[in-house]
């Protein structure tokens, strides 16, 4: 087994998780809730209750899917992931998943944190704590092949340097962002500390699909326009005002990624960036920016990946699996699929499977 990364995969998150907020949050913890099937929302019969609000909201405007909770009975498997596995209830079952599937380390992501959860700054504080709490204990018994992306509660910078600082220690390798947070844009100054923070521990700012802007979120119903702009487009959003604004620039050795929305924008946003920038562009080439902005995208398997390679160069493309979800995104396969490819010359791929993950989240 080379030394593959699958570089975006996931956990689901459980009510185990919740009983490590701290003693005088646990009152306000997520409460599991079941409900008919016969209801607007269908067969979705599982629902986090969390400050006053159900999470997810399968149908109607404001929809979003997550594959969290799990309800016993409601589903053992998909795509061969067992509910212990996604959950990281069950380590030895998921690391025995990795091996049969050519992988040697995971990173993984939060489901449930793709969505914004609350206004409250003291809940947010608790919520993330108790993820970060979770992952470490995973981390710990994995014998480090899962490797994580700490979540930070935003609305407090104070806090989120704290967690960063905790959970650089524990086995966290990334920073989780949406393209957007709240009302705020990823190049706002308000970020600068953490950026700040994020570059002296050698963390890259991992910006993920993500429904990360309520006010946005409102305007669509998942059943006429998907999560496509909601969702899907924010990390390109998040890709256009960092380069725009000169982000990078101000945080020498700073990584940026760009995860699960695919990579075959990147020759549009560039023409975008370059016409807006005109006489102030000053790259050969796009994969010049890349290299020069420490900025790392991730592909699919089914993408016309030489043409991403052109324009991004091949030390900056990532790609991984979505283990433990079941959206489009997934690719069970990851590394027979890749390796299956005729058009893409091994020495990149091998690449693009392992030592482009290793530099971006400093393995």
């Amino acid at each position: 087994m080379l030394r593959v990364v699958d570089a975006d995969t996931h956990i689901a998150e459980s009510e185990g998780m919740w009983q490590l907020m701290d003693l005088d949050m646990i009152p306000r913890r997520p409460i599991r809730l079941s409900a008919p099937q016969d209801t607007l929302y269908k067969d979705r019969n599982a629902f986090w209750l969390i400050d006053g609000n159900i999470f997810p909201k399968p149908a109607g405007r404001g929809s979003y899917n997550l594959m969290t909770p799990s309800l016993p009975g409601q589903e053992s498997a998909r795509n061969g992931v067992t509910i212990p596995c996604r959950e990281l209830t069950d380590i030895e079952a998921r690391l025995a998943d990795m091996d049969r599937l050519g992988i040697e380390t995971q990173v993984i992501y939060p489901t449930l944190f793709l969505i914004t959860l609350t206004d409250d700054v003291k809940l947010e504080i608790a919520l993330c704590r108790a993820y970060n709490r979770w992952m470490t204990q995973a981390w710990s018994n994995a014998r480090n092949r899962l490797r994580w992306v700490a979540v930070l509660p935003l609305r407090s910078v104070e806090a989120s340097i704290e967690e960063m600082r905790t959970a650089r220690k524990n086995g966290a390798v990334g920073l989780f962002f949406r393209g957007i947070e709240g009302r705020l844009t990823l190049d706002h100054p308000y970020f600068f500390p953490i950026y700040e923070e994020a570059n002296r521990l050698d963390l890259p700012i991992c910006i993920h699909t993500g429904s990360g802007a309520p006010s946005l979120l409102t305007l669509f119903d998942t059943e006429r326009n998907s999560t496509f702009a909601h969702n899907r487009i924010l990390p390109l959003i998040a890709f256009r005002d960092l380069v725009a604004n000169k982000i990078p620039e101000l945080f020498p050795g700073l990584r940026f990624g760009f995860i699960e929305a695919s990579a075959g924008w990147i020759p549009y946003l560039i023409h975008v960036l370059r016409r807006l920038l005109r006489e102030k562009w000053k790259y050969a080439s796009s994969a010049e920016l890349f290299r020069e902005y420490r900025l790392y995208v991730a592909c699919e398997a089914d993408e016309d990946i030489p043409y991403i390679v052109k324009h991004a160069g091949e030390d900056h493309i990532l790609i991984g699996s979505d283990y433990g979800h079941n959206d489009p995104s997934k690719e069970p396969q990851l590394v027979a699929t890749m390796r299956a490819r005729k058009d893409v010359p091994s020495d990149i791929i091998e690449k693009i499977l392992g030592e482009n993950a290793r530099t971006f989240y400093s393995l």
